[in-house]
C-alpha cells in the first residue's frame, strides 16, 4: 500500500499537467478569439447611433452632496432623513445642471422639507405610492430651472435615522 501511493500521486501529477499543457498549447487562444469574435454582419446591425438616436440617449447626473432631511415632530426632532439624488438628462447637459446645482438643491430641499411636513417620511416611508409623489414633485421642480432636458429624477439611496 504504501509503494501504491507515490504511484497514484505520480500518475495524477502527470494527467494534470497533460491537461494543463492540452488547454495552454500554443494556437488555442487564436481559435478561441475566432469562435468569440462576432461575426461581421452582427457588427454592421449596429453601428453608431443615428442622429435621433443619440439625442434620446441620456446621462445620469448625481448631485454631489446627500440631502438631509429633519422629521419634526412636538417642535422637535425625532428623526433625519438622507437621500442621494440624481437627474436624468439628456446626453450633453449633465454641465447644465452643474451650473444650476446650487439652485436645484435649494429647490430640492424646499420640496423635501414640504413632503416632511406632510407626513412623508412618517410611517412605511418607502412605499411605492409616497415615493412616486416625492419623484414627481421632485422632477416638476427640476424641469422648471433645468427645461426639458431635465428627463426624471431617481432617488439612489434613502435613509431615515430614528433618535
Amino acid at each position: 500500500m504504501k509503494k501504491l501511493l507515490p504511484i497514484l500521486l505520480a500518475l495524477l501529477g502527470l494527467g494534470a499537467g497533460a491537461g494543463g499543457g492540452y488547454l495552454l498549447r500554443p494556437g488555442a487562444e487564436e481559435k478561441t478569439a475566432e469562435a468569440c469574435a462576432p461575426a461581421e454582419s452582427a457588427i454592421a446591425d449596429h453601428d453608431a447611433p443615428s442622429d435621433a438616436e443619440a439625442e434620446l440617449l441620456a446621462e445620469y447626473v448625481k448631485l454631489n452632496n446627500q440631502f438631509v432631511v429633519p422629521i419634526v415632530a412636538g417642535g422637535e426632532v425625532t428623526s433625519l432623513v438622507i437621500l442621494s439624488i440624481s437627474i436624468e438628462v439628456d446626453a450633453g447637459a449633465s454641465e447644465k445642471v452643474f451650473a444650476q446645482e446650487p439652485k436645484l438643491r435649494d429647490a430640492f430641499l424646499q420640496v423635501l422639507f414640504d413632503h416632511a411636513n406632510a407626513g412623508g417620511f412618517e410611517g412605511v416611508f418607502t412605499q411605492s405610492s409616497n415615493l412616486d409623489a416625492l419623484r414627481v414633485a421632485l422632477l416638476e421642480v427640476a424641469r422648471k430651472i433645468l427645461g426639458e432636458v431635465a428627463r426624471d429624477v431617481l432617488i439612489t439611496d434613502i435613509v431615515r435615522q430614528d433618535s
